[in-house]
């Protein structure tokens, strides 16, 4: 039973990947149209399916809208009852159906074309109603469904979903979509964070910032890197300006070598010329020059190097950034 099981599914996704191959043929100029179209289009993408090609369509939808090109999904059952309100003659429309002849969707055509939207339908029946009432027609026809009834939708939806990324990211493309572009639409999902947070958002300040005078002993220094819990302290001079920095690691190579942390000052054993950050560099970019260069964390200064911020590797993490 268990070889079963297996070859079962060995079939399935052989099957699905035929599916998938089939679809190369079908980037032909109607492709090409209806990317051009979908581009130029002033108003939204509007996708409509029944059933499974329903489902799959909302995830076009969704794919479309957080890839720069607006887009939303109605229902064709309720389109009949009211949300035809939604489409606009701006607007393109994108009906899927591997059949090409879903009633739910037939039946509303006509009202779409009175509305002086575009039609672009996406099926598996080039001579279908569908298809011959569109304006443009994209086949994602496969040879057969991975189900052995042949009933079950499986290898059509899996080809209709491939189709759909292969518009949005058609799309993305020719429009210069970019990873900024992607994080505004994702201000909540970790992209968003490493694209848009910066230094300021996520830094230590004020008080909070760890600061020790080059004068001060090792030992001085010391209450000032325990009490702010980051691990470091930016050393300073006279003019409150950063002329190193002292961490956990200078502590441990100055207690290997036996000096003396009452008597010796900072400026004898501080870090000179360390790394800086401005606040308004992004976290992700702080990100990398800590990984680069192998440290744990940085101080931020402003345009005359007094300290102003500092963070370290751990509240990167909290940020959502690594």
């Amino acid at each position: 039973m268990t070889q079963s099981y297996i070859a079962s599914a060995q079939r399935v996704i052989e099957t699905e990947v035929l599916a998938l191959q089939e679809q190369l043929q079908h980037l032909d100029e109607q492709f090409i149209q209806a990317c051009e179209l979908m581009k130029a289009c002033t108003g939204r993408i509007i996708v409509v399916g029944m059933g499974k090609s329903g489902h799959i369509g909302n995830k076009i939808a969704a794919t479309l809208a957080s890839t720069g090109t607006p887009a939303f999904f109605v229902h064709p059952g309720e389109a009949s009852h009211g949300d035809l309100g939604m489409i606009t003659a701006q607007d393109v429309v994108l009906l899927i159906s591997n059949s090409g002849e879903t009633h739910e969707i037939v039946s509303i055509i006509p009202v779409i074309k009175r509305i002086g939207a575009t039609l672009v339908a996406m099926t598996g029946n080039t001579q279908s109603s569908m298809a011959t009432l569109a304006d443009l027609h994209i086949c994602i026809g496969v040879s057969q469904e991975a189900c052995p009834l042949g009933l079950a939708p499986t290898a059509s939806t899996t080809a209709t979903l491939a189709m759909g990324d292969a518009i949005a990211v058609a799309l993305l493309e020719a429009k210069g979509f970019t990873a900024d572009d992607f994080a505004l639409s994702h201000p909540g999902g970790s992209l968003g964070k490493r694209l848009l947070l910066t230094l300021n958002d996520v830094m230590h300040s004020g008080d909070s910032v760890p600061r020790s005078h080059q004068s001060q002993s090792i030992k001085e220094a010391l209450l000032e890197i325990s009490s702010k819990g980051l691990g470091m302290t930016a050393v300073i001079n006279d003019e409150q300006q950063l002329v190193g920095l002292f961490t956990d690691g200078d502590l441990r190579r100055v207690l290997e070598q036996r000096i003396d942390i009452h008597s010796t000052t900072l400026l004898e054993v501080m870090t000179p010329n360390c790394t800086t950050a401005t606040a308004n560099m992004l976290a992700a970019e702080a990100l990398n020059i800590m990984e680069q260069k192998r440290i744990n964390g940085l101080i931020v200064i402003d345009q005359d190097s007094r300290p102003i911020g500092a963070l370290n590797m751990q509240d990167l993490l909290r940020a959502g950034v690594i």
